[in-house]
């Protein structure tokens, strides 16, 4: 088979066409990055998007950012809330804020909103953390505050929930990512506020019928939030072997927990990390260990099925380096186009036994020959010049 038949340039008449060839129409469609502030990247997600929205149906996106601080997108987008600067600085985590494409991205949903009746809606859906993470006060009082008070005194106050949370910066200590006895997540309070939070969570259950629909869905997310952050410092404080395998896979367990809420506003598309976004375990070296979790992706597909979607990204020359030959991007160097749409099924039936990419850029994660039957499409970038700090 020859290559080109496994591939057209990319374009928006080659992403509906690709979005056709799948069994369902997608809920969610990924697109991963294959390395964090690659400019093309960005600007090539937003045409994608605009496309998707002008011609598709597309009302969402998703993205590798602090759902909590998505908030702030959401509002600006959807009512006007703030300017832009101030949103870029609040609305997003992990520098995200300082991407032009992000700012390109925000400024594009708020305009068409203005023009239309329909809404686009802006999500975060990672965790508010890092390897460290946030407190868990703006999940806890944003839940308690939207249920309907005055709650039983067996289940908390909010006095006593104020003085269990204490101070956030004994939470955010991010000396306790390396150093499990910094943490405070088993520590008398972090122990009496886990019940609690699953107290207030099965309030909410019990009180839905009184929350109009953007109060059930924001109850929904301080709910889900909260409890995976009081489980994730809780394994933050462990010293054992598994605690950076358990942490890793939270994370993914979270994130997941979010894409199936922004589904229920699909069909959206997801942007992320190949590595969150893929349907096979993710795997990376730590130390003396390797680790070994499922991704979001992988999650994510055994709740959708065929509604779930993932196009991998992979980058040819990135910066200096450009890919041997025998790898699958050295393999995709040889196409006539600058930006390509690959199937990447078929792809996997055309190469014979190609050797993985070893990268000099350490925040550049090559395709793994092993699982390209796993992958829908691939987007590939001939180049990729416009590179920002690593992450």
């Amino acid at each position: 088979m020859d290559i080109k038949d496994t591939a057209r340039p990319l374009d928006g008449t080659g992403v509906s066409a690709f979005l056709r060839s799948l069994p369902a129409m997608p809920l969610l469609l990924g697109l991963g990055e294959a390395r964090h502030f690659v400019e093309e990247l960005g600007e090539l997600r937003n045409e994608i998007f605009r496309h998707l929205v002008e011609h598709e149906g597309y009302r969402s996106i998703a993205v590798e950012s602090d759902c909590l601080m998505g908030l702030v997108v959401d509002d600006h987008v959807t009512t006007g809330a703030g300017t832009l600067d101030e949103v870029m600085e609040r609305g997003f985590s992990h520098g995200f804020g300082a991407i032009p494409a992000n700012r390109e991205l925000v400024r594009w949903m708020r305009s068409y909103n203005e023009e239309h009746e329909e809404k686009l809606r802006f999500f975060g859906f990672d965790g508010p953390l890092e390897y460290w993470a946030a407190s868990p006060r703006q999940a806890l009082t944003g839940l308690y505050a939207l249920l309907d008070g005055p709650l039983p005194s067996t289940v908390v106050t909010g006095e006593v929930l104020d003085a269990l949370l204490g101070p956030d910066e004994r939470w955010s200590n991010e000396a306790a990512a390396m150093d499990p006895s910094r943490s405070i997540g088993r520590s008398d309070d972090a122990r009496r506020l886990r019940p609690i939070a699953d107290d207030l969570v099965a309030l909410l259950e019990t009180q839905l019928p009184h929350l109009g629909a953007e109060d059930r869905e924001r109850a929904a997310l301080y709910a889900r939030t909260a409890t995976g952050l009081l489980r994730y410092h809780h394994w933050m404080a462990d010293d054992s072997p598994a605690r950076w395998t358990r942490l890793s896979a939270l994370r993914d367990a979270m994130m997941a927990a979010n894409l199936r809420a922004v589904a229920e506003h699909g069909p959206a598309m997801v942007f992320a990390s190949n590595l969150h976004l893929q349907r096979n375990k993710s795997l990376m070296p730590f130390g003396d260990q390797t680790l070994e979790w499922w991704s979001a992706g992988a999650i994510t597909a055994t709740h959708l099925g065929d509604r779930y979607a993932f196009l991998a990204s992979a980058l040819g020359t990135v910066g200096d380096d450009t890919p041997p030959p025998d790898t699958v991007e050295g393999v995709l160097a040889t196409l006539p186009w600058d930006r390509s749409l690959v199937d990447a099924r078929r792809l996997a039936e055309a190469v014979t036994k190609p050797s993985p990419r070893v990268s000099q850029d350490f925040a550049y994660f090559p395709l793994d020959p092993a699982h390209l039957d796993t992958i829908d499409g691939i987007v590939f970038l001939e180049r990729a010049v416009g590179l920002g700090r690593p992450g």
